[in-house]
């Protein structure tokens, strides 16, 4: 995510081994109890964790089992704000489970079947716990369809803003970062754990519904128009968004993948068009420096409501606000956003702590994009941070930012400049093996800090973690970078 500058979320096999003592032609001199190794253990269900464990945010997402596939199927008509939808969660328990939950806010469940069965569902808070009629067995799979109905609602966060589902003068928007999607389907919001998508979103003829993915077509009938997207790369949950409304489409193919881009109609033909149209040429330069680029969709979307001031990395189709386009074309957002489809959306986070990891990243891209369209260099764009920076920079470290601090100038500017600091660390060759490897070995997956560092270790041959603790935990501004 980036916001406009101002002026200036083994099974263990237990084998049992039975030991038969006999004597050599004599009998023990007691007899034991029959032993039935072959009598299962009794299984114990427990209803799964309400929450995936994240220090940061406790009660984002949900524990005891993992998702492999959404189908989302709502219905939203603008004039009434109201949405009704089905969600089906193709999903397999990672614990013996009575009972599971799924995060869904201010929605009306109407029911909850669980392998076809009904299932009884409550609800507290934003919290959706389903207890099936039988209990869950860990590793095997289960569908649980949710319908559900209602006038979605954004949702808010006292120290991030808000993020989630608004209705537009057209239509609506549902977006935002570390949550959104659990304003307008049942889900497991934490990025933690990833899954595919499948839209079907259904809106009056005469309006546009543009999601993740590659675009599957759209049918009209009785006055309502279906618009299907699919997302079969593995996602994490707050990538990914609806933007429904008068659109000016652009559609295209580059590399065989469809590229599918939008601008609210409002918008006045020009920088923000001409900026989105860069998006191919941007990817392209990105694959030379991060290796292939990991998704099946191109696209960008462009809107005008005044209350989203940022961009977000949505899943093979980011999300610009216009402001950043209002001075003219800015493929510099567009490099951003692009990044983070590399880092942050096909190696997403493991916890929010690490989100220096995405944005670091992403902010290092423009410093190179900058450079290879004839601007000024990587390190220029360093020099300029490293000695104009606030103090307080420096005294929040992106590493460990808190809450408070999560999309702070620190997690991107210092990111950026601890990136900077590795790639003068470790010289060039190092430097650029390594993010070409950080994102193939984890690709389609979840990473952190932790992680990082031992590959940059790993690759380089050096000890790094001195300059990392500097640069990520301290509260000074570092010595400036020196090869190792």
């Amino acid at each position: 995510m980036r916001q406009p500058r101002r002026s200036l979320r083994v099974h263990v096999g237990l084998l049992l081994v039975g030991a038969l003592l006999a004597g050599c032609g004599s009998k023990p001199e007691a007899a034991g109890p029959a032993v039935t190794p072959s009598q299962p253990a009794q299984r114990q269900f427990k209803p799964g964790a309400a929450g995936a464990g994240d220090p940061y945010f406790p009660g984002y997402g949900n524990g005891g089992y993992d998702v492999s596939r959404y189908t989302v199927k709502v219905r939203y008509d603008p004039a009434k704000d109201t949405l009704t939808g089905t969600t089906t969660v193709h999903a397999s328990a990672t614990s013996d489970l009575s009972a599971f939950n799924l995060d869904l806010a201010g929605l009306t469940v109407r029911s909850v079947t669980v392998d076809g069965e009904p299932a009884k569902h409550t609800r507290k808070g934003d919290e959706l716990s389903v207890t099936p009629a039988k209990g869950l067995i860990a590793g095997n799979g289960f569908v649980a369809e949710i319908r559900y109905d209602g006038e979605p609602e954004p949702l808010e966060n006292e120290l991030l803003g808000g993020g989630g589902f608004i209705h537009t003068e057209d239509g609506a928007i549902a977006l935002g970062q570390p949550e959104s999607a659990s304003s307008w389907f049942p889900v497991n919001d934490h990025p933690s754990d990833k899954a595919s998508y499948d839209f079907e979103i259904t809106v009056p003829d005469g309006l546009t519904a543009v999601s993740n993915g590659v675009p599957g077509g759209k049918a009209s009938r009785a006055g309502w128009t279906t618009w299907k997207w699919a997302e079969r790369a593995p996602m994490a949950s707050y990538l990914s968004f609806v933007v429904i409304g008068e659109l000016r489409v652009t559609t295209g193919k580059h590399k065989g993948r469809p590229i599918y881009s939008a601008v609210q109609t409002d918008v006045p033909k020009g920088a923000a068009d001409d900026s989105i149209a860069e998006t191919v040429k941007v990817a392209d330069y990105l694959e030379t420096v991060f290796g292939p680029y990991p998704f099946e969709a191109y696209g960008g979307v462009v809107i005008s409501d005044p209350r989203i001031r940022y961009a977000l990395e949505t899943q093979s189709r980011p999300v610009y606000s216009v402001d950043f386009f209002r001075q003219g074309v800015n493929t510099e957002v567009v490099a951003h956003e692009l990044a983070h489809q590399w880092y942050g959306d096909s190696v997403s986070l493991t916890r929010w702590q690490d989100i220096w990891l995405n944005e670091g990243l992403a902010t290092y891209a423009e410093w190179l994009w900058t450079e290879h369209r004839g601007g000024r260099k990587a390190a220029e764009s360093f020099a300029s941070r490293f000695h104009g920076s606030s103090d307080q920079v420096w005294r929040t470290p992106p590493g460990k930012p808190g809450v408070e601090n999560l999309f702070s100038n620190s997690v991107y500017q210092r990111g950026g400049m601890t990136v900077h600091a590795l790639r003068v660390a470790v010289g060039d060759d190092a430097f650029f093996e390594l993010l070409k490897t950080w994102s193939a070995e984890q690709r389609d997956g979840n990473g952190g800090t932790d992680e990082f560092v031992a590959l940059a270790e790993r690759v380089s041959g050096k000890k790094l973690r001195k300059l990392f603790d500097a640069w990520l935990y301290g509260t000074e501004r570092p010595a400036e970078p020196k090869p190792l």
